[in-house]
């Protein structure tokens, strides 16, 4: 994307997308790459600089995961992090052990004893963040020289004394270590000598080009849901290549209330594109009848959709791709990178196995960008703000958010209750301060007392979840009063509930959603 490219090798942190995010946001583009690339591999790619990852590993065990020693010799800067610095120095002649004394959890102080390179400007101490049960033993004397310690952690940073090596035993990357992002600056400029060009004015111009090259005159058939990545993936699509692209956007009843009206909006008034609104709602609901089991409701809800999906896109004339917005962390985590890591946590498939179903060729315009950064591609594009800050959705739908059978009366009753939850949150200022917010509909009833009588009605609860990546997540701390406020306006203006409940679970052990 740029002539400025740094590596990040992936040593199983669970901190490595969080590093690229973090060099991301400084301008510099990256990309996460298997630990064991070679030198050769390396030097061809040409990166201005190589960030080794954390790890769980220990570097003296047998089978711990390790770097091609060739890589030090190409006279690249190299950072190592945690188990990355340990990695470095053992391959230079330092020493890494363990034990009791060793292990550092958490927040400690850190004292610098070298301010220049990449602590300059930083603060003589500060907090960092610590997460490791070896340590960097021996380094005095030797190659490399001490730069910062903690009370437990004597070389908790460290430079090579002739090569451009450097290391650090806590995360910078993670918001706990708050002035981390001033060592990964000093590092990518003073170091490695970026300028900091990767920029989303050029990411359009790049894609936008590389999209006209490779479409020609054809058609490009993208599929709509209503979330960002794929609203993104089309305002892209469409500044590309205009009226050559066919949005498809399937109502299959189980959206989030005035989703559909949305979309047709933006797509069909504001960009004037050629939008096909399938309205599917009664066939989803007719094969959704009866079905309570979670994963049936997503099988059959899969099922249904290609169906639809496929007999709109095959009416379309001259259609020779499918585009689909694939992120940058689904092609780290289902492998899809020839460079990248090789462990497929998942099997990324938006639209399952369509492209080849319809025999068309896949576009996929995001795959290089984070979440973040698709956000900041949709403002530039001029997508509205509603659109692109909206809170993720489940391709199920609310099928998911409805526990138990699904049905009509049951939609409307978390429609509205999550509409009220919604609105809540951005009068008070909440909705961009949450990750992922909304309602649940139980399939349990309680009694209550509205009026002078006893009721026996539904159980709607909450869910608002703080997150960087979705992997782990945490319940948010909404205010009390704007909780009270929730629950009051939703057992008052939604009729059949008589109970709203918050959910205080953190992922793990739960997950965001309930199905």
């Amino acid at each position: 994307m740029t002539n400025e490219l740094v590596l990040i090798l992936d040593f199983g942190s669970q901190f490595g997308q969080l590093i690229a995010r973090r060099v991301r946001e400084l301008n510099v583009f990256c990309q996460v790459v298997r630990h064991d690339i070679s030198a050769a591999r390396v030097r061809e790619l040409n990166p201005k600089g190589i960030i080794f990852s954390g790890g769980p590993a220990s570097v003296y065990e047998p089978n711990a995961p390790k770097c091609d020693p060739g890589l030090f010799d190409l006279n690249i800067p190299v950072l190592g992090i945690c188990y990355g610095m340990q990695l470095a120095c053992q391959a230079l002649g330092g020493t890494v052990g363990g034990g009791a004394h060793t292990r550092e959890y958490g927040r400690a102080t850190l004292g610098i004893t070298d301010a220049n390179t990449i602590f300059r400007g930083y603060p003589k101490e500060s907090t960092v963040w610590m997460s490791h049960g070896d340590q960097v033993q021996t380094v005095d004397g030797g190659a490399f020289v001490p730069l910062a310690a903690t009370d437990t952690c004597p070389v908790a940073a460290v430079k090579h004394r002739t090569r451009p090596v450097f290391g650090l035993q806590f995360h910078p990357e993670v918001s706990h270590t708050p002035h981390g992002g001033l060592i990964l600056a000093n590092f990518l400029r003073d170091v490695c000598g970026c300028q900091g060009l990767w920029k989303m004015q050029t990411f359009i111009g790049q894609t936008v080009a590389e999209i006209r090259e490779r479409v020609g005159n054809k058609r490009v058939i993208c599929g709509l849901s209503g979330g960002v990545d794929s609203s993104v993936c089309a305002a892209l699509l469409l500044k590309a290549i205009g009226p050559q692209v066919a949005c498809i956007y399937v109502d299959n009843g189980l959206m989030r209330e005035g989703e559909t009206e949305v979309v047709k909006h933006t797509f069909r008034d504001w960009f004037k594109a050629d939008l096909h609104a399938v309205d599917a709602r009664d066939r989803f609901l007719s094969a959704l009848k009866g079905v309570t089991d979670p994963q049936e409701k997503r099988r059959i809800i899969g099922h249904v959709f290609i169906d639809v999906f496929k007999q709109e896109a095959l009416a379309i004339p001259d259609a020779h791709f499918l585009a689909q917005g694939t992120l940058y962390p689904d092609v780290i985590e289902s492998g899809g990178s020839a460079d990248g890591p090789a462990a497929t946590i998942k099997l990324h498939h938006n639209v399952g196995g369509l492209p080849a179903e319809l025999g068309f060729e896949l576009i996929e315009p995001l795959r290089d960008l984070f979440k973040d950064e698709v956000r900041k591609l949709g403002l530039e594009l001029g997508l509205p703000e509603d659109v692109v800050w909206r809170h993720p959705f489940p391709g199920p739908g609310l099928a998911v958010r409805c526990l138990g059978d699904v049905t009509e009366e049951k939609l409307v009753t978390l429609r509205k209750a999550d509409r009220i939850f919604i609105d809540e949150l951005h009068k008070a200022g909440w909705y961009r301060k949450t990750a992922q917010a909304f309602a649940v509909l139980l399939p349990v009833q309680s009694v209550g007392v509205m009026g002078d009588g006893r009721t026996y009605e539904n159980v709607v609860a909450l869910r608002a979840v703080q997150t960087d990546d979705f992997m782990t997540a945490d319940w948010s701390r909404l205010p009390e009063d704007l909780l009270a406020r929730v629950a009051t306006a939703i057992i008052n203006r939604v009729k059949g509930v008589n109970r709203v409940v918050y959910d205080v679970s953190s992922k793990p052990p739960a997950t965001i959603e309930w199905e």
